[in-house]
């Protein structure tokens, strides 16, 4: 996997590579890449796909101990990976964490062409739902994060109501998890990382105020929202879509909040029809 260094450390990610329109995909907490796993089969060939690894707790490497790695930290985190990697008419997927629609509050979208949020944290639910109120709580409680992602080692608690059982109606494979969650059950520094995002979060009308800048990007905006989602409210889908000058709402039946886990075909299929392919690019 190649690797990249930024300002925060060492990150990895996986990217395959062409001349073609790129599409950058991210993932939520205590999570890879491989959220994507599904998808990106379906748009070998056409597209560009660059998957990073942000350091939310399934990252191998620590971060610098002195690394911004705060909610706004992590967003400008994401504006320097494209930068870096010096790629631009971006596509911006995101799933689970929403935390890089800050990249526009924050005046550097320059490098995106598009954007796509697909059942993500928006407004003020930042961690969201029961088990992002879960997380706050293992965060501010001595021992207790080292002992959930612990926890997380055994299939009865991951699919339990308020934990992964609300992330998707499709068990993600063991093996998948497994490299998600060993990092962060395993190195104090990881944990540590995962510390400083989650203590970072700003009050609500923080949130707010930032999520009330997104309405200056007037570039296309594909909002994709799972009726059925346990974390992230029904009613942001179209409020998000509302939002933006440009923007679709598609709503997804018999889906969780990951999107690209339960319905990951639905998901080529939008991503294709959103973002012109290489063949007919020009």
């Amino acid at each position: 996997m190649p690797e990249i260094e930024l300002s925060a450390g060492t990150i990895d990610y996986e990217d395959t590579g062409g001349d073609k329109p790129v599409l950058v995909f991210l993932h939520g907490l205590t999570m890879t890449g491989t959220v994507w796993r599904k998808v990106v089969p379906g748009l070998r060939g056409e597209y560009r796909c660059v998957l990073p690894t942000l350091p939310l707790g399934a990252h191998r490497r620590p971060m610098r101990p002195d690394a911004d790695l705060s909610l706004r930290g992590m967003a400008l985190l994401v504006g320097e990976f494209l930068e870096k990697l010096d790629i631009e008419d971006v596509t911006l997927v995101l799933n689970d964490w929403g935390g890089a629609q800050f990249l526009i509050s924050e005046g550097r979208a320059e490098r995106l062409a598009r954007l796509v949020l697909v059942a993500c944290e928006a407004f003020d639910n930042y961690p969201p739902g029961l088990p992002g109120k879960l997380i706050e709580f293992a965060l501010r409680t001595p021992g207790a994060l080292a002992a959930t992602m612990k926890l997380l080692r055994f299939q009865a608690f991951r699919r339990a109501p308020g934990a992964w059982g609300w992330m998707s109606k499709q068990p993600v494979p063991r093996a998948v998890m497994d490299e998600w969650f060993r990092p962060a059950a395993t190195s104090p520094e990881i944990r540590r990382d995962v510390r400083k995002y989650g203590f970072s979060v700003p009050p609500k009308e923080i949130l707010l105020e930032w999520s009330d800048r997104l309405k200056a990007f007037d570039r296309p905006v594909l909002v994709i929202w799972a009726k059925e989602d346990k974390l992230m409210p029904r009613e942001h889908g179209p409020r998000l879509a509302a939002l933006f000058p440009d923007a679709r709402l598609v709503e997804v039946d018999d889906s969780y909040t990951l999107v690209p886990e339960d319905q990951p075909e639905l998901l080529v299929k939008q991503l294709r029809e959103f973002v012109p392919a290489a063949r007919t690019r020009g």
